[in-house]
């Protein structure tokens, strides 16, 4: 049996569709793609080795998302 853990996360409604419809335009689920991703960066490929400019402005991208969603939950 493959034991399978959840993750769980609030994304903008923008966000939540890419995710699908880039999974429905390449005939994958969004489950696939998050597990193809995690699989990339463990190997320090693409978007996950660290080195990268793709990596650095992910990292960016993010860090001004979470203070944006931090300022909004303490409105």
């Amino acid at each position: 049996m493959v034991t399978r853990k959840a993750i769980h996360a609030y994304l903008s409604p923008e966000a939540h569709d890419a995710w699908h419809d880039f999974a429905a335009e390449n005939g994958v689920s969004v489950s696939g793609l998050i597990e193809a991703v995690a699989q990339d960066w463990a190997q320090g490929e693409g978007a996950g080795d660290t080195e990268s400019d793709t990596a650095e402005r992910l990292a960016k991208l993010a860090r001004k998302i979470d203070a944006q969603r931090r300022r909004r939950s303490r409105s």
